[in-house]
């Protein structure tokens, strides 16, 4: 059932547009060429109608700063709430205030242009000193958690200025100085030293749960209680992989490859089952998981028990005297850790080619979805495995943090948010450790004018509304050619209205509930910051609470029409059900957007010119493309992004190279021919 949705008044659309015009003012002429005839023929409206809304220049400017101010503090809590830790969220700070929506040409000339008149006049100053002040209690917040009371005021003033600072030489170099993800990087880098250097904390950490307790987010029911693997309990583990790993390499590849199949034959016999768990733990609807979460993870064990056997070095022809040969070693123990929107498959893509390598695995699933990995490591022992090659682990991020560090593990796998991953690679580099990061994206889909319009618009609802939203590859940025915009909104606005959200378990929903009610609340964030920001809204955007969905955790499919990339619903990772559709008017000017984000997982073009998309496919910044479909992921193709999106690349033969190491040997034919 549809729900209407409040748009804004009239009034608002009006002062929010003249807002807008002051900044794009602002960023062209400056402050003293901003005038409010100047924003009047930007807006095509008399001066008059301006001074209607806002009085006078003065109060106008003061509005222009309230509004990036506020947006600013938007994208501050989003990051916050995505963030796990103290550390998570001190990052958050840095990152909101140094992201690539602040480090912009637009909005850095705005910015400049408030805080060169904050000392002359007393209501900018008045912001300004509200801007300062929350971020030094942020940082003071996080920072009493990991450093003594007495450290907390200076550290967090330093950390301040160094935001403050670091942006302001950007700006005026025009960012030619740094960018956006390297000032970051610096920043965390020094907090992360500066931190090292100092004292820890007096004050008692809040402690973890004892247990994991995973909900049905359907229902907000408790589904278990899992204890919580203690420190001394992981040790076990580790020597017991340790041992396991020892016997698990010496057996013959094809005897590997063998283990590997039972077990998929397993899971396919145990699929109804695995998939009714995995719907009540995740919230997916039934008609996933029966069809995707557990048949995909029995594929991908098949898969690597075929190439197990074919794992090979090479033989190098040098020469008369001598040859050499590489070899394809195990590593020993790796360390994987999932993320909730794909808990089976997840842990399949990352103990399937490990364990065909030879490798013992620790698997620590996320703590809101523990439910069937768990289920897998009994499908392993069933299917033969040795005990301890594959182990499960239950925990918060302590657990994953003591995973990557422990002396033993000689490899980390992670599926997860970018600071997570962030975090993952600077304890790995402690100990000099191989990653995989499977991160977060903001995928561009590219539908051109020539494209099937059904064809595409299945496509974009499969790749924004599959699993409610939440998968890291999703194409959130819907790039629609101009001549064709209207008619794909109505005929994608149609098809969402024709979504049936409801109990997961029922075969004939198609939406389900987000995965937790942090989840939801995140994404309504996303949808309530959007809609401040003045971006349309063409349908959705509420949490769904009628009758049976009123304990769960459900919001409607959304679907937003962008005109400014710059907008934080069109450069921030949702994972829910939200859709953005931008238009285009050429191919250089789409190509271009469409690599202007720090992320680069995914990215689809939907035309019926070939010619066209593998010319356009080549020059996006994107680990994994589609033509005319999206999110369609075989186990024989390796999936994975570039830039914040990840390193490596999970299944197919290329995982392989990051499951095992080269060993090269030199065999000499001839005696050594000695000077001494």
């Amino acid at each position: 059932m549809r729900l209407k949705t409040s748009m804004p008044s009239g009034d608002d659309k009006r002062s929010r547009q003249l807002i807008d015009m002051t900044i794009d003012s602002l960023a062209e002429v400056g402050f003293v060429g901003t005038t409010l005839a100047q924003v009047a023929g930007r807006a095509d409206v008399s001066p008059g109608l301006v001074a209607h809304y806002f009085g006078d220049k003065d109060c106008l400017l003061e509005a222009a700063f309230r509004s990036l101010a506020a947006r600013l503090g938007d994208n501050m809590l989003v990051h916050l709430a995505q963030a796990s830790d103290a550390r998570g969220r001190l990052q958050a700070v840095i990152d909101a205030n140094l992201g690539p929506q602040e480090a912009g040409d637009r909005t850095s000339k705005v910015w400049l242009a408030f805080w060169g008149q904050v000392l002359h006049a007393p209501r900018l100053r008045r912001i300004q000193q509200v801007y300062q002040r929350r971020m030094l209690s942020n940082l003071r917040h996080e920072l009493r958690q990991l450093l003594p009371a007495s450290e907390v005021p200076q550290v967090a003033a330093m950390i301040a200025a160094m935001i403050d600072g670091v942006w302001l030489r950007g700006a005026l170099s025009g960012w030619t100085e740094t960018d956006s993800e390297t000032a970051r990087a610096m920043l965390g880098s020094f907090v992360d030293n500066h931190i090292g250097s100092l004292p820890p904390s007096a004050e008692p950490r809040p402690a973890r749960p004892a247990t994991v307790s995973p909900v049905n987010p359907a229902t907000g029911e408790t589904l278990a209680s899992l204890p919580v693997t203690t420190p001394a309990e992981l040790e076990a583990k580790v020597a017991r992989a340790k041992a396991a790993q020892v016997e698990w390499a010496a057996l013959m590849p094809v005897e590997r490859g063998r283990v590997l199949r039972r077990a998929a034959d397993i899971l396919r016999a145990r699929n109804a089952e695995l998939a009714r768990l995995e719907t009540r733990n995740t919230g997916k609807p039934i008609q996933e998981t029966e069809a995707v979460d557990v048949l995909t993870g029995a594929d991908c064990l098949e898969y690597y028990a075929g190439v197990a056997a074919t794992i090979a070095g090479q033989h190098l022809d040098l020469g008369a005297g001598a040859f050499g040969y590489t070899r394809r070693e195990p590593l020993g123990i790796v360390a994987g850790i999932g993320a909730w929107n794909y808990p089976l498959q997840i842990a399949c893509w990352k103990a399937a080619p490990a364990l065909a390598c030879g490798n013992a695995m620790l698997f620590k699933p996320a703590e809101q979805t523990p439910l069937t990995a768990a289920a897998l490591e009994e499908v392993f022992r069933e299917a033969g495995l040795p005990d301890g090659v594959f182990q499960v682990v239950q925990g918060y991020g302590d657990l994953g943090r003591a995973m990557v560090e422990h002396r033993d593990v000689a490899k980390v796998s992670l599926t997860g948010s970018v600071p997570t991953g962030r975090a993952v690679m600077a304890s790995a580099a402690k100990g000099l450790k191989a990653v995989t990061l499977e991160l977060g994206g903001k995928s561009p889909l590219i539908v051109f004018a020539d494209a099937d319009i059904d064809n595409a618009v299945s496509g974009a609802m499969l790749a924004n509304f599959y699993s409610s939203g939440q998968v890291c590859s999703n194409g959130t940025r819907v790039f629609v050619a101009r001549a064709i915009l209207p008619r794909f909104l109505d005929r994608l606005t149609e098809r969402t209205h024709a979504l049936r959200v409801g109990d997961p378990l029922d075969p004939a929903t198609q939406i389900g509930p987000l995965v937790s009610e942090a989840q939801m609340d995140l994404v309504l964030g996303h949808i309530g910051r959007a809609r401040r920001q003045g971006v349309r809204l063409v349908t959705g955007g509420r949490r769904l609470t009628e009758g049976a969905l009123a304990h769960g955790f459900f919001v409607e499919p959304t679907i937003f029409e962008a005109t400014d990339d710059s907008a934080a619903i069109v450069r921030d990772e949702v994972f829910g059900p939200v859709m953005t559709v931008l238009g285009f008017d050429d191919d250089d000017e789409v190509i271009a957007r469409a690599n202007d984000t720090e992320f680069g997982l995914a990215a689809g073009v939907f035309t019926q010119d070939l010619t066209r998309a593998h010319r356009v496919i080549a020059k996006l910044d994107a680990g994994t493309c589609w033509i005319n479909q999206y999110n369609v992921t075989p186990v024989e193709m390796p999936f994975g992004g570039v830039k914040a999106s990840g390193i490596g690349r999970e299944n197919g033969l290329a995982a392989i190279e990051h499951y095992t190491r080269i060993k090269s040997v030199y065999v000499a034919m001839t005696g050594i021919d000695c000077p001494y």
